[in-house]
């Protein structure tokens, strides 16, 4: 009796794939994203800094903003919390326990800005203004010893800071 149910059961499952004409609806859920939607996540920054947003902010803005959105998790100046701390790490990348910050890590000052565009904070993403994550990214430079106290990131200085660790990465891309 069980063999001729499993030949019954592979009959029916074959007949179901064979039969000519036999279309099977999906669950229908979603639907195709609009234009506007796409340009909207489209949010990628790559290293030469095309498509940065227009704004822009000073390490002073970014030491308010960081002090009220940003130390609890990532501690008074960057130095640690809850979360990896931002700041510190220079000379560690070659030695058995490399501190990987931004300073001592990131290769170019545009990811940071694209990261905290994107994932900050924690609880918030995408909640920053586009002046706020300039500002913020300076304050954070600044801290690192990379830019002076006195700069302001847009969209065209942004991509002009040179990071102490951009010539420690090896493309794969031609």
């Amino acid at each position: 009796m069980c063999i001729g149910k499993f030949f019954g059961t592979l009959a029916l499952i074959i007949a179901a794939i064979f039969i000519p004409g036999a279309t099977f609806a999906g669950p229908n859920l979603g639907r195709e994203a609009t234009p506007a939607e796409i340009t909207g996540w489209d949010l990628t920054i790559p290293p030469d800094g095309s498509g940065l947003p227009a704004g822009g902010g000073t390490t002073d803005q970014g030491e308010a903003i960081f002090n009220a959105k940003c130390v609890s998790c990532h501690g008074l100046k960057g130095t640690g919390g809850p979360a990896d701390p931002l700041v510190g790490g220079m000379g560690t990348l070659a030695s058995k326990k490399p501190v990987k910050t931004v300073g001592s890590f990131w290769p170019y000052a545009t990811t940071l800005f694209d990261y905290m565009r994107r994932a900050m904070p924690y609880d918030r993403p995408m909640s920053l203004s586009n002046d706020e994550v300039y500002a913020v990214s300076a304050y954070i430079l600044f801290l690192n010893g990379i830019i002076d106290k006195e700069a302001r990131l847009d969209a065209k200085t942004l991509p002009q800071v040179k990071m102490p660790n951009r010539d420690g990465f090896v493309s794969y891309w031609p």
